[in-house]
C-alpha cells in the first residue's frame, strides 16, 4: 500500500475511500479487477461513507430521547390496538411530503415517544431534517430567548426542520404568553412543515388546556386540519413489559 497516497484520502477527508482502499491492498483478488473497477469500488465506498456520516449527523442533532428507536422494533401487541398500515405509511415519509402533522394520544408508558422517534429517524434516513424538543423545554427556550433577544432566531430553527416533534404536548395548561409562543412556532410551519405532538389527552381536552380562547382557536386549526391520529390503547406501561 502506497503509505503517502493512503495519507492524502485522510487529508482531504475521503474514510470512506482510505478505507477501501487498504481493503483493496489486502485482497488476494484485487488484481483481477481492471482500474476502472477498483475506482470505482473507492468512489462507491466514498459516497456510501458520507452518506451514513450525514444521517447520524441528522440523528444526533435532533437529539431523540430515543435515538436507536425503530419502526421495526415496534410492538403490536392486540390491547394496544395499533394500525400496522397507518405506521408503514408513515414510515415512507409521505405525510411530511404532503405537510401533514401526526398526533399520537396514548396513557403514560403507552410508547408515544417511541414511536414519534422512531417515525423521526425514518425521516433521518431520508437525508431529513428533524428536531425533537419536549413542550415545557420548548417554552422554556422561547422565554430565555425572548430575554435574550434571540426570540426571532431561535424561532426560525424550529421553523426550517423538515419535522418537529413535541413530545409531553399540554402535559400542563398553558399562560397567554405561552400560547402565542405555541401559535408563533406553528404558524410558521403551517402548510410548509410536519409536526409531530404526543399526548396524554385526546384532542378534544386540548382546547381548555390552550385557554379556550381565540389563540386555542388557532392554535387547534394549524393542527388538526391537517393531520393524522394515532391512538395507543391498553393500560399496560410498555416499560412493563
Amino acid at each position: 500500500m502506497n503509505r503517502d497516497t493512503y495519507g492524502k484520502m485522510l487529508l482531504l477527508r475521503l474514510p470512506g475511500m482510505a478505507k477501501a482502499y487498504k481493503e483493496q491492498v489486502d485482497s488476494a483478488d484485487i488484481n483481477d479487477l481492471t482500474f476502472d473497477q477498483r475506482l470505482e469500488l473507492l468512489v462507491d465506498a466514498e459516497v456510501d461513507s458520507q452518506h451514513n456520516h450525514r444521517i447520524e449527523r441528522l440523528i444526533a442533532n435532533a437529539k431523540f430521547v430515543e435515538s436507536k428507536a425503530s419502526v421495526t422494533q415496534i410492538k403490536y401487541y392486540a390491547d394496544r390496538q395499533l394500525d400496522k398500515n397507518q405506521i408503514v405509511n408513515l414510515a415512507t415519509n409521505e405525510y411530511i411530503k404532503k405537510q401533514e402533522n401526526i398526533v399520537i394520544v396514548g396513557a403514560t408508558g403507552s410508547g408515544k415517544s417511541y414511536i414519534a422517534c422512531a417515525l423521526g429517524v425514518e425521516a433521518c434516513n431520508a437525508g431529513l431534517k428533524v428536531k425533537y424538543v419536549r413542550l415545557p423545554d420548548l417554552l422554556s427556550e422561547l422565554e430565555l430567548s425572548r430575554i435574550q433577544g434571540t426570540y426571532r432566531n431561535k424561532i426560525r430553527q424550529y421553523e426550517r426542520c423538515d419535522l418537529l416533534i413535541l413530545d409531553e404536548w399540554l402535559l400542563v395548561t398553558t399562560n397567554n404568553i405561552e400560547q402565542q409562543d405555541i401559535l408563533e412556532v406553528l404558524e410558521k410551519r403551517y402548510r410548509v412543515h410536519s409536526t409531530i405532538l404526543c399526548s396524554q389527552f385526546d384532542v378534544a381536552g386540548w382546547h381548555s388546556k390552550l385557554g379556550g380562547g381565540a389563540l386555542a382557536d388557532a392554535i387547534l386549526d394549524r393542527i388538526v386540519s391537517k393531520s393524522q391520529t394515532i391512538k395507543i390503547k391498553g393500560d399496560k406501561s410498555m416499560r412493563s413489559r
